[in-house]
Order: structure tokens, then C-alpha cells, then sequence
């Protein structure tokens, strides 16, 4: 069999993968990264939070992003029982960007990849991971068997490996790394539209949430693309959703229809991509890094799209990550438990207490609250932007005591 060396091998060219290959090349590493699919690809998770932009930006792929013409995004705005209340990314409390862009995830991740590839990592696309090892001969080095189309395989030995392979998960299947997730199984449709807007109560440069007047625990998301293109879909519990329709099409087009003002903002669209689902998306695992490896964002945890966490988290797993691993192949002490590990899971802890107060209804009646404080705005501002890390924010220090006192305190408003 024949065998290939490189510092990092990477699993995976989505955001995760390309941001981290991108930072590594820059340090002057060997960066090899393998793709199971072509790109251009279909994906969801177009929605990005602004604090995406300062990791883009440590990546050196800024500039090409901002070049692609994707559309501009300041903020997200919220539906239910007729209210509406939209919210200013901005006017946040965290310092940082405030704005960013909603993006086709074709063009957006093969945009990254294709800067990455630039730099001289060796991208593959259409080959697979099918074993990892890290007692390897040589003790300082895992390998990774990685198959073709033609079935042919060849054995990759790195000093490190990435898994930043999103919903493939494929060292947390070759590991047996997945634990079952704490979060409601839930079913989610989707497609994109050729838009065709004319409401004028809509804003095109944010995010549009609706709960669905019949039931708050299903929720529904307008966001707006360029080139006259928007995605929607609907997010509910399996059960739910699925008595709804026969099929994803038939299920998204009732909850659309009867949504209130979104279905009067979507009454002239026309179907530009045909409906789809994921069923029981939220994943966890038993650890995010081992003997010579570690895991990147959706390879790792996946939570929930309400708040457009997924590829935020996925890109500040792979700016930590990249720091630490260039350390260790420069022979230095790395503590991937501290600087890794607690580190990340700061934040998605703090998104994992929103994306819970949401399905409470918790959030909602804190989104729609008459008198909400400024300085709680700007916090939870900061959080719909990504800004999940910052401590000095009461979300972040200490989520479940935050949300405890904002319990009492929606209750005494209403």
C-alpha cells in the first residue's frame, strides 16, 4: 500500500477543516486535507454570526469572502403571535464585528477551500477516511487509510490529526466516540426559494424567526440569500413534524402556509431547490480530543440551527485548535484539556442554555418583553452574534443562574 507523510491530515474541507488547514499553512506546516464529497456541495447552515468574521480573518480568507457577493447580514429578527422585534447585532455588548453575510453553503465553502488550496495544502476531494490509528511504526505518528472512488487506498501517516468532517463524524464512528445527545429529537425541512419578496414589514439584511402560532416549540427560518434566493425551513419535534405531511415538501409548505407573517412574506416564491430533512440532528461525544487527534464543530457536538450556531462553533474549535497543535509539533507543552476542551465548551454551553430557554419558551417571552433593560439586550445581542465565549458577559459566566433571574423576571412583567 502506498504511503503518504504530512504534519496534519486533515478529515473534512468544510468551514472547520479549511479554516484550520488555512492558520496551519501559515505557520509553514504540511497540511494535507481529504473530502469525501465534490465541491461545489449542498449543505445547510447558511445563517453566520458575526463573530465568524474574526476567525475567517485568522484564517487570511476574508478578503475572498467579502469579494464572493454573498448578502449582508446585521442582525435577526422574530416572530410570534403577530409581534415582531428585530434585533441589532451592533448593539451588542461584546466588542468584535457586528455584521457578516447570509451564504449559499456551496459557494461559500468551496470560497475557503479553494483560498486554502492556495496557500499549498493538498486538498483530495471524493476520498474517504475507512480506519484511524495512532500506534502507528512510528511512535510519534497516527495514520489514517483513506479510500477512492476506484476503491484503491493508501495509508496517510501525520503528526496530527483533524476531524473536521461535520455531519459525517468519522473518527467519532471509527473511535466509537458518539454518546447519545441531551437535546429533544427533532426533525427539520428545508429548501431554497427564489424569493420573489415584496412585503414591505421585511427586512432582507437579517434573519427571519417565526414560532408558529399553533405550537411554540416549532419554530421556522427566512433566511434571505443573494441573487434573489432565500432558504426556509422548519425545525419541530419529529413526532410533530412528521404528522404534518407525507413528505418534506408537503410538511414545510403547512407550517409555511400557516405561519402568519411569514407565509404572507413567502406568498409569491417559487421552488428553487427541492425540500429535504435531517431527522435527530443534535450529536455529542465522549471526548473532543485523543492520542493525536481532535474533533472540529459538528464532528464533535451539534446542538441546534435555532440561534445559527453550527458553523461558529465550528470555526472557533478550529482557531483553538490550530494554535495548539502548532505548539505541539513545535515540541511544546500543550494542555488540550484547559485551552481546548473547557474552552470551547464555555461557549457551547452558553449556546446550549439559549437553545433550552427557547424550547421552554423562556426566551421567547424575553425576546417580546416590554421592558427588557438595555444592558440585557446588548447581552443577548451579543449571543445571537456568537460572541458565546466572552465571560464577561452574565450569559456566558453563568448561564443557569442568568436565566433563573430572567424567569422571575418575565413572569413579574407578564
Amino acid at each position: 500500500m502506498q504511503t503518504e507523510t504530512c504534519d496534519v491530515a486533515i478529515i473534512g474541507a468544510g468551514p472547520s477543516g479549511a479554516i484550520a488547514a488555512s492558520i496551519l499553512a501559515d505557520k509553514g506546516w504540511h497540511v494535507k486535507v481529504f473530502e469525501r464529497q465534490h465541491f461545489p456541495r449542498f449543505s445547510i447552515g447558511e445563517s453566520l454570526l458575526p463573530h465568524c468574521a474574526e476567525f475567517i480573518a485568522e484564517a487570511g480568507l476574508m478578503d475572498a469572502i467579502e469579494a464572493a457577493g454573498f448578502q449582508y447580514k446585521d442582525g435577526a429578527a422574530f416572530t410570534m403571535d403577530g409581534e415582531y422585534e428585530d434585533i441589532y447585532f451592533p448593539d451588542k455588548s461584546t466588542p468584535g464585528p457586528g455584521t457578516i453575510f447570509q451564504v449559499q453553503r456551496d459557494r461559500f465553502d468551496k470560497v475557503l477551500i479553494d483560498g486554502t488550496a492556495a496557500k499549498g495544502v493538498e486538498v483530495s476531494f471524493g476520498e474517504t477516511v475507512v480506519s484511524f490509528s495512532s500506534e502507528s511504526e512510528l511512535a510519534d505518528h497516527a495514520e489514517l487509510i483513506v479510500k477512492d472512488e476506484a476503491g484503491e487506498e493508501r495509508a496517510i501517516r501525520s503528526r496530527f490529526v483533524i476531524d473536521g468532517s461535520g455531519f459525517g463524524r468519522v473518527l467519532p464512528r471509527l473511535l466509537d466516540l458518539e454518546t447519545p445527545s441531551d437535546q429533544t429529537k427533532r426533525r427539520s425541512c428545508f429548501k431554497h426559494v427564489t424569493d420573489n419578496i415584496d412585503h414591505p414589514d421585511f427586512d432582507r439584511n437579517k434573519i427571519l424567526i417565526t414560532v408558529h402560532p399553533d405550537d411554540p416549540q416549532v419554530w421556522l427560518w427566512l433566511i434571505p440569500l443573494s441573487n434573489g434566493l432565500s432558504s426556509i425551513g422548519v425545525v419541530g419535534k419529529d413526532e410533530v413534524i412528521k404528522q404534518a405531511g407525507e413528505c418534506p415538501e408537503s410538511r414545510l409548505d403547512h407550517y409555511v402556509r400557516t405561519s402568519g407573517l411569514m407565509g404572507d412574506v413567502m406568498a409569491n416564491a417559487v421552488e428553487a431547490r427541492p425540500a429535504n430533512e435531517i431527522v435527530g440532528f443534535s450529536a455529542n461525544v465522549k471526548n473532543l480530543y485523543g492520542d493525536k487527534y481532535v474533533l472540529l464543530g459538528n464532528a464533535a457536538e451539534f446542538l441546534d440551527p435555532v440561534f445559527s450556531s453550527g458553523v461558529t462553533i465550528a470555526t472557533k474549535s478550529a482557531s483553538l485548535a490550530a494554535k495548539l497543535i502548532d505548539e505541539q509539533l513545535k515540541g511544546h507543552s500543550v494542555d488540550w484539556e484547559n485551552d481546548f476542551a473547557v474552552e470551547l465548551k464555555r461557549g457551547v454551553e452558553a449556546f446550549r442554555a439559549c437553545v433550552n430557554a427557547w424550547y421552554d419558551g423562556l426566551l421567547q417571552r424575553l425576546i417580546f418583553m416590554d421592558n427588557r433593560s438595555e444592558d440585557m439586550t446588548r447581552y443577548f445581542t451579543a449571543i445571537l452574534a456568537g460572541y458565546a465565549w466572552d465571560e464577561s458577559n452574565p450569559i456566558v459566566k453563568d448561564p443557569k443562574r442568568f436565566f433563573r433571574l430572567m424567569d422571575a423576571l418575565t413572569k413579574e412583567d407578564a
